[in-house]
This record gives structure tokens, C-alpha cells and sequence, in this order.
């Protein structure tokens, strides 16, 4: 039968590729739809890896990933927008949950506030307790998979992979105690910022976030302070010590704001989602956006949420400048594997 039709292709001077379409039932306009050409080359760079023939360049590599595809290039745009940040001598705010405070990114965190990378931090309270308690005890590493019964049994709280034993929050409680009493000596109503900063001085530990923040006079912000232990001892100490202390945050929210009106330009490094991401992009609004965003999230756009919104939507809201494309991106990945890249990238000598 093919034979019979390569005659019949030759015998009519048609093309094979004609002689497959006529076999398919097709003429070539509906090939032309189906596979539509063009004689004009794209533009745009050739896909291409890394080359790991020779000396490995780690830089070099980071550069490649521009060219690899998929969430290797995304995060190749996001080292590019936080370089831009920092040549528009922006102010940055970086926000972060408290999961990556649980997890070794907390030194990454650390030195960029120490090596004045960030101007603004916004967390939550879970960062700050566990910043602090990894100043005397550290975090274990554990197992996903673990006994759950068992380690309730033994006093060990799961975190993903960690492990956290419970006397690290026992040590807290007395810790913040005695801190309780001096922070509201003088004072009965405290803002979540000077809770921060004044935490950050009784520390010494160089790789305290709140210690490098206190030492760098950059402010923390943590709008929901009492969603965490901080906030159970702060019920406790009210309950059995002084119940007239308190904690108000409206005139952080009024400097987050102003102070972000006053800025040239704003540079936004969002690690997760959450209230942090949605204080910055929404104070940000008051001066018309963002101008330069970076989102690494696992989030799904699909339930609707804010953690899982893409900087595209904050467009829409204007809390980030419908400037041109590369002015934001996001980063589609779990952040212990990406974030220390994008450092490395844009805030590394």
C-alpha cells in the first residue's frame, strides 16, 4: 500500500510531505494550521545548561541558569531584580515566615541585615521566639516520617524535618519573663518594634536576627505579635504579674507606611506569604507600588489566597507599579533550596 502511494506521489510530482497529507485525509491548508511555519528565526537566546567540563564556577553557573528554563530562569530574574534594587539604592524590605527562622536560612537572614543588605524586616512572632531561642539551644534535625505518638511522649515537637524539644520553650518562658519586666518598667503599652529591638539588645549572638537588627538599626516589624509563644506569655504575664501591659501596633503600621512614602524607590524580597508579604506590598500601595519585587513561594495562585498570589495580581491592586515586566517575578520553589542562591547571587562578593 505505501508503495502503491510513493507511485501515485511520484506519478504526480507531489512532494512526500504532500503524499503523508493526502494519506492522512488533509490538504496542506490544514497542515498549515495544525503546523503553522514561519522563515523568520526567534530572537530570543538559545535554551542552554551549565557546561561542568573544567573548573566549576559557581558564578557562572548561576548565570546559566538564565538560559535552563523553567524555575532555574526565574530565579536567574530574581537575582537580576534584587542587582537592580540595590543600583536604585533602594529601600529593601525583605519579609519572611517563621518556618524559615526554624530552618538554617535564619544565619542567611542574619547576614543580610548585618551586611546592611535589608532596611526593613517583616516577620512573624514565631521568628522572633525562635530567634531567640536558638541564641541558648538549638534546633534538632529530625525526620518526616516520625514516630508522632512517641515524640509527644518525649517532649519533641515536629517541624517538618526538626525537631524542637520543649525545654527550649520552658527556657523561653523564663527568659522573656525577666524580659517583660524591664521592657515595660517605664512604659505599659509597648509597639511590636521596640519589643524587637530591645529583645535584639539583650542578645549576643552573632547570628541573632533581632541582635543584628538592634546592632543595625534596621526595624522589625512583626504586626502579629501575639500569634505565637510571645503571645501566650504575654497572656500569662498579664494573668499572674500585670495586667495593665499591652502592646499596640497601629503606630507601627503609620511608620511602615510613611517611612515607605518617604522612599525614592522600594525594593520588596518576599520568602513566603502570609501577613509579612501582605504588609509590605499593601504599605507600599500608599506610594503607589513597589518598584522592584522578588516572591519565592509554594503558594497556589488557584485557592486564591494572598501566599499564593503572584506579583502580577498585586498590579491590579496597586500595591506593585505596572512598570515593565522585569521589575517583578516570583519563584515557584521551596526557599531552603532557592534563597541562599538568590543571596549568593545579588547580595555576595
Amino acid at each position: 500500500m505505501l508503495d502503491l502511494c510513493v507511485s501515485r506521489i511520484g506519478d504526480q510530482s507531489r512532494t512526500i510531505q504532500t503524499g503523508i497529507l493526502l494519506i492522512a485525509g488533509m490538504d496542506e491548508e490544514s497542515h498549515d494550521h495544525v503546523v503553522p511555519g514561519s522563515d523568520e528565526e526567534l530572537t530570543t537566546p538559545d535554551v542552554q545548561g551549565y557546561d561542568f567540563r573544567g573548573e566549576f564556577d559557581f558564578q557562572k553557573m548561576l548565570e546559566a541558569y538564565a538560559t535552563t528554563g523553567f524555575q532555574a530562569t526565574q530565579l536567574a530574574e530574581a537575582i537580576d531584580i534584587a542587582e537592580q534594587m540595590q543600583d536604585a539604592d533602594a529601600t529593601i524590605y525583605l519579609t519572611c515566615t517563621s518556618n524559615i527562622i526554624s530552618s538554617g536560612l535564619r544565619e542567611v537572614v542574619a547576614y543580610l541585615v548585618r551586611e546592611g543588605y535589608v532596611d526593613v524586616l517583616i516577620t512573624t512572632a514565631g521568628s522572633l521566639a525562635e530567634d531567640v531561642i536558638k541564641t541558648a539551644k538549638p534546633f534538632k534535625m529530625g525526620e518526616w516520617d516520625a514516630d508522632e505518638a512517641a515524640l509527644r511522649e518525649q517532649g519533641i515537637n515536629r517541624l517538618g524535618n526538626l525537631f524542637v524539644p520543649s525545654d527550649r520553650y520552658v527556657w523561653l518562658e523564663e527568659y522573656l519573663y525577666d524580659f517583660f519586666e524591664e521592657f515595660f518598667a517605664d512604659e505599659k503599652v509597648r509597639t511590636p518594634t521596640a519589643f524587637a529591638r530591645e529583645l535584639g539588645e539583650t542578645l549576643d549572638d552573632p547570628n541573632s536576627i533581632l541582635k543584628q537588627a538592634a546592632d543595625n538599626d534596621v526595624p522589625v516589624y512583626c504586626p502579629a505579635l501575639t500569634d505565637a509563644e510571645v503571645g501566650n506569655f504575654l497572656y500569662y504575664y498579664r494573668q499572674g504579674y500585670d495586667s495593665e501591659v499591652g502592646i499596640e501596633i497601629l503606630d507601627d503600621y503609620d511608620s511602615l507606611i510613611e517611612d515607605g512614602m518617604l522612599a525614592d524607590t522600594t525594593g520588596l524580597i518576599a520568602v513566603g506569604g502570609g501577613v509579612p508579604k501582605h504588609h509590605a506590598i499593601m504599605t507600599n500601595l500608599f506610594r503607589g507600588g513597589a518598584d522592584y519585587v522578588v516572591y519565592i513561594s509554594t503558594g497556589m495562585e488557584g485557592d486564591g489566597s494572598l501566599s499564593g498570589a503572584p506579583p502580577n495580581e498585586a498590579v491590579s491592586w496597586g500595591k506593585i507599579k505596572d512598570d515593565e515586566r522585569t521589575n517583578y517575578t516570583q519563584v515557584e520553589a521551596e526557599a531552603t533550596l532557592v534563597f541562599p542562591l538568590l543571596v549568593a547571587g545579588a547580595f555576595s562578593e
